[in-house]
């Protein structure tokens, strides 16, 4: 069992930052591929990064790339999203998501074993 708590969500101006967090329970965190989705009102949770449990393979979605990135810190039980250059289309409940095969399952809402409760990130233009 994985428990996931979110933090560092709230309101920024358009092209600001934010660091997002995930601290979870367990001794097994470091056995977890771990990653990062979203959902807006109205549409579907969807993907937004991941990243594998030990050897930092990452994935970013196309929308993210090159302005949100992914880490973690396996001593501290830690995941982490660094947004920056945020856009109002950015806006959105961020969820923290642990899957136990690989980074790349991790991209797959279906596959996701472990889910937070979400953080909400507005971006204001």
């Amino acid at each position: 069992q994985v428990q996931l708590v979110e933090s560092g969500g709230g309101l920024v101006q358009a092209g600001g930052s934010l660091r997002l967090s995930c601290a979870a329970s367990g001794r097994t965190f470091s056995s977890y591929a771990m990653a990062w989705f979203r959902q807006a009102p109205g549409k579907e949770r969807e993907f937004v990064a991941s990243i594998s449990s030990r050897s930092g393979i990452t994935y970013h979605a196309d929308s993210v790339r090159g302005r949100f990135t992914i880490s973690r810190d396996n001593a501290k039980n830690t995941l982490y999203l660094q947004m920056s250059s945020l856009k109002s289309e950015d806006t959105a409940v961020y969820y923290c998501a642990a899957e136990g095969t690989s980074a790349l399952s991790a991209t797959m809402a279906r596959k996701i074993d472990y889910w937070g409760q979400g953080t909400q990130v507005t971006v204001s233009s």
